[in-house]
C-alpha cells in the first residue's frame, strides 16, 4: 500500500497536469451522483435535495477549477494544485458537517455514501499535498 502511494505521487509529481484530470473527473463523478442519483432517490439516502443540490453546486465549481487548470495551466503547478486541496479539505469539512446536522434522517446508505466521499477526496488531499512538496524538492 505504502509503495502504491508512492509511485503514484511520484507520478503525479512528473505529471501534474494528471492529477488536475483526476480530480477533475472525481468532482465530475461526485456532481452526477450527488444531482442525478441522491436526489432524486432522497428516501434511500436521507440527506435533503436542497443539501444535495449545494453539494453538487460545489462540486461542478470543484471540477471547472480543475478541468481549467488541465487545459490551460502549463507551470507553475504548485499554487494550484495546493488551491484545489484546500477547496477539497473544505468541502469534506462541509459535508462532515452535514452529516452531523442530518444525521437523525440519514440512512445506513446515505452515511457510508458520504463517509466513503470523505475519505475518498481525503486520499486525494493527501496526495495532492505530497506531489506539492515533491514538486518543490525536485526544484
Amino acid at each position: 500500500m505504502i509503495k502504491a502511494t508512492r509511485q503514484i505521487i511520484h507520478y503525479f509529481a512528473k505529471k501534474p497536469r494528471n492529477l488536475f484530470l483526476t480530480d477533475s473527473l472525481g468532482a465530475l463523478l461526485t456532481t452526477f451522483l450527488l444531482f442525478v442519483v441522491l436526489r432524486n432517490f432522497p428516501e434511500h439516502f436521507g440527506m435533503p435535495k436542497l443539501v444535495l443540490t449545494y453539494l453538487s453546486g460545489i462540486a461542478a465549481c470543484l471540477c471547472l477549477y480543475s478541468t481549467v487548470c488541465f487545459y490551460f495551466l502549463k507551470d507553475n503547478w504548485t499554487p494550484f494544485i495546493r488551491g484545489i486541496s484546500i477547496a477539497n479539505l473544505l468541502y469534506c469539512m462541509l459535508t462532515m458537517g452535514l452529516l452531523f446536522i442530518y444525521f437523525p434522517q440519514l440512512t445506513i446508505i446515505g452515511l457510508l455514501y458520504f463517509l466513503m466521499e470523505i475519505v475518498i477526496i481525503l486520499g486525494l488531499v493527501f496526495i495532492e499535498g505530497q506531489v506539492v512538496a515533491a514538486i518543490k524538492n525536485n526544484q
